[in-house]
């Protein structure tokens, strides 16, 4: 392993995300110091921001915020020598815990510092209407993305994964569970009412729902639901526990192109709205860089890419 030397890196943040977040942010700061700061003002700004800093031959751009706000910058970073790096402030930070990087914002900045690097790879979205967009954990179709697309923001600012709750339980008695036809590497199309197109293991947080998954490893694992508001009910229920893979009604499926239709069904990519239906889902071109912890906390997540 190899191990990387400081860096001063530019770092993507949305101020929009409140004042505690700042304040997390500015505390990473305090142990990057040269790091420039990049906040942006508009929808798509981290992507360009990202894309122009690889452009410009920038070694490291940090995405600080959520998950949304990482897939904007791997976007921009794709196809790039550029290495991307995470300061976890977001809601669920999903992919941060897939990476097992720590959440204080001390210790993310520190990796940042003198971590390694890793290569990740990306999926990618593409839609009917010639839309594309990268994705770093994944993309859901069904009623979590309907929860996504009617989520409150003011209230996630103020009570943060509560906010997933309160929606899910106002979305529950409306959503009409649509159905879906999802096939799987040009198989037979497979009936679904909610899924989830997974790179890593984890949902919503730390909640396992793909085991065995890997952001580091090509390809896709991919859960599909048949049952309406009372299986919903019981995820809800099983997720906390990490139950959620013994669903009743949940089959589990590994494959390298999928291809989803429904009519009017919504789509979430690493919990922002994306769009509806139809669309398919495949791997980006190629892996992105990535810097983690100097020595992952829970065993080794794969071995390290050759770094720089």
């Amino acid at each position: 392993m190899t191990t990387l030397h400081p860096i001063a890196p530019l770092i993507v943040f949305n101020p929009a995300a409140g004042s505690r977040r700042r304040q997390k942010l500015h505390r990473a700061l305090r142990l990057l110091p040269g790091a420039e700061l990049a906040e942006t003002a508009a929808p798509g700004d981290a992507e360009r921001i990202a894309r122009e800093a690889a452009r410009s031959g920038r070694p490291c751009v940090v995405a600080a915020g959520g998950d949304g706000t990482i897939a904007e910058v791997a976007a921009g970073l794709a196809g790039s020598d550029t290495a991307l790096g995470i300061l976890p402030l977001g809601t669920a930070n999903v992919l941060a815990q897939e990476l097992d990087l720590p959440m204080l914002p001390e210790a993310a900045a520190s990796c940042l510092a003198t971590g390694r690097e890793v290569l990740l790879w990306p999926g990618i979205a593409r839609f009917a209407d010639g839309r594309q967009r990268l994705f770093v954990q994944m993309v859901g179709a069904g009623f979590d993305a309907a929860v996504v697309k009617n989520l409150d923001l003011r209230l996630k600012k103020a009570i943060g994964r509560g906010a997933y709750v309160w929606h899910s339980l106002r979305e529950l008695p409306r959503y009409r569970f649509a159905p879906i036809s999802a096939s799987l590497d040009g198989g037979a199309p497979l009936a679904a009412s909610a899924l989830v197109v997974s790179k890593g293991r984890f949902y919503a947080g730390r909640y396992t729902l793909a085991p065995g998954a890997s952001p580091v490893q090509p390809g896709f694992h991919v859960a599909l639901m048949r049952g309406g508001a009372a299986q919903a009910m019981l995820a809800g229920a099983l997720l906390p526990f990490g139950l959620l893979p013994r669903l009743p009604g949940l089959t589990r499926h590994r494959a390298g192109h999928v291809a989803l239709d429904g009519m009017e069904v919504p789509v979430q990519a690493d919990g922002d709205p994306a769009g509806t239906l139809p669309l398919v889902v495949e791997d980006a071109p190629g892996p992105l860089r990535v810097r983690l912890a100097r020595e992952p906390r829970r065993g080794p997540l794969s071995p390290p890419a050759p770094c720089r």
